[in-house]
């Protein structure tokens, strides 16, 4: 199974992801954790032209471009042969991310981006996604905290992060056979419980 963590800046992913994975191991499941944009070499090299606050001048289609161009190095480096093998992936972002910062947030053309990661991806797209909702400014508040962690996409203006936030929203009412919807703003044991619960529930009802 192909499981993906989504959510506005500072929802928490990247601090529940480890104990989440160790939980899920210990569980027994062959479990693969990566990230977006990164997890490969070449990833992780257009990861740091992405991330850096130097680059303010970057085009929206320079942007979209790059992280297709690291998606699509993951996805047939790491992704898919993973899944081939029968293991279950947890990826931390991947395609949906476009489509709620650069279709919703810089509102480019969402049936253009969806084709365009349709080709990125080879038509993989994920079967569990979990949405770590937050309030916007909450959730840059919290990395404001995290000495280190503020990048380019961080520095946007407030209403780009309030239209990523609701993309991500409208995105999952529109397919809820493959999202859920959790409450990041809860205290981090309480999400990491939900992100457990969530996680075994579906994997126990794609084996029967």
């Amino acid at each position: 199974m192909f499981i993906t963590l989504e959510g506005p800046e500072g929802s928490g992913k990247t601090s529940q992801i480890p104990p989440l994975v160790d939980f899920l191991r210990l569980q027994g499941i062959d479990l693969l954790a990566t990230r977006e944009p990164g997890g490969t070499a070449i990833g992780d090299q257009v990861r740091s032209i992405l991330m850096n606050l130097e680059n303010q001048a970057m085009h929206p289609r320079t942007e979209i471009l790059l992280f297709c161009a690291a998606r699509a190095q993951i996805v047939e480096q790491v992704i898919r042969p993973a899944l081939q093998q029968g293991r279950t992936v947890l990826c931390d972002r991947y395609a949906d991310s476009t489509l709620a910062y650069q279709g919703y947030g810089h509102g480019l053309d969402r049936v253009f981006l969806r084709e365009l990661l349709d080709f990125t991806t080879g038509g993989l797209w994920p079967d569990f996604t979990i949405l770590m909702d937050v309030d916007v400014e909450v959730g840059l508040q919290r990395k404001q905290k995290c000495q280190g962690e503020w990048n380019r996409l961080d520095a946007y203006a407030m209403a780009f992060h309030q239209r990523v936030r609701q993309g991500y929203l409208e995105m999952a009412r529109q397919q809820p056979e493959r999202w859920i919807v959790i409450d990041a703003s809860q205290p981090q044991e309480a999400v990491q419980q939900t992100l457990r619960a969530a996680i075994l529930a579906r994997l126990a009802a794609e084996a029967k």
